[in-house]
């Protein structure tokens, strides 16, 4: 007489409310475009920055108030600015769903991600598009003259 032995049963697979839109499929399509378009970007910034010219020694604060004269200049570091930090919170988002395995944990740490790029953001958006290379009045820079 034979013995049956029943399958093991699994556990249901960890799942969170169900979502509904393409939310996920626009953030994965929001990798790869910004990805493509801040390797551009970033190699734009790092040969202007270090290969033209003096190379790193002239890199200072004159350097960087001649370039952010320029409203070129300033779109192209904001663009780069909001391209690697929304890149990298998206990363970030991603991974902390993938692996909190508490809600309550889960949110807290995806309130923190957003409170701190939406800062950082705030700062460095402020920082670039309020930049006065001419608030010493003796400024000696070709710009202020």
């Amino acid at each position: 007489m034979a013995t049956t032995q029943s399958a093991p049963t699994l556990e249901a697979p960890r799942s969170r409310r169900p979502r509904s839109g393409n939310g996920e499929l626009y953030g994965w399509l929001f990798m790869r475009l910004s990805g493509v378009l801040l390797v551009v970007l970033v190699f734009g910034h790092l040969f202007v920055n270090l290969m033209t010219g003096e190379g790193i020694n002239q890199i200072d604060f004159a350097f960087v108030a001649g370039k952010w004269a320029s409203p070129f200049w300033q779109v192209w570091d904001l663009t780069m600015l909001w391209l690697a930090l929304l890149h990298g919170a998206n990363g970030v988002r991603t991974i902390i769903n993938d692996y909190s395995e508490r809600e309550r944990t889960r949110l807290w740490l995806l309130g923190l991600l957003y409170v701190g790029v939406a800062l950082t953001l705030l700062i460095g958006t402020l920082t670039i598009t309020t930049f006065d290379p001419c608030i010493d009045p003796e400024s000696t820079l070709s710009v202020c003259q």
